[in-house]
């Protein structure tokens, strides 16, 4: 029988003067990811990006539990998105998306 996959929710902040889409953002997570742990790693994650608000520069990003620390390091890794100078701060974790958003709320 399969276990049911536990999820973490990580809150983040985009320290930047511009602004990127949501498909920049999650293409240089990926590419993050991927140069650190490779295929393997980076499919171990089951990262999705959840919620992207450019004007706030704020994003939830989801990940397996078990990888939170990988994913943590490679955003901390992240210097660019594009060519434009960049860091992403991770605010908050948590199981959910709704204690997320209470706890980032406080």
């Amino acid at each position: 029988m399969l276990k049911k996959m536990r999820r973490r929710y990580l809150a983040l902040k985009i320290d930047s003067n511009e602004t990127f889409s949501s498909r920049e953002l999650i293409g240089t997570v990926w590419d993050a990811i991927l140069k650190l742990y490779g295929e393997y790693g980076a499919s171990r994650t089951g990262l999705a990006l959840i919620d992207y608000d450019a004007e706030k520069k704020f994003a939830i990003l989801r990940t397996a539990h078990t990888t939170v620390d990988m994913v943590r390091a490679a955003l901390a890794s992240i210097t660019k998105i594009g060519d434009k100078p960049v860091a992403v701060h991770v605010l908050k974790v948590s199981g959910t998306i709704r204690a997320l958003y209470k706890k980032i709320k406080q």
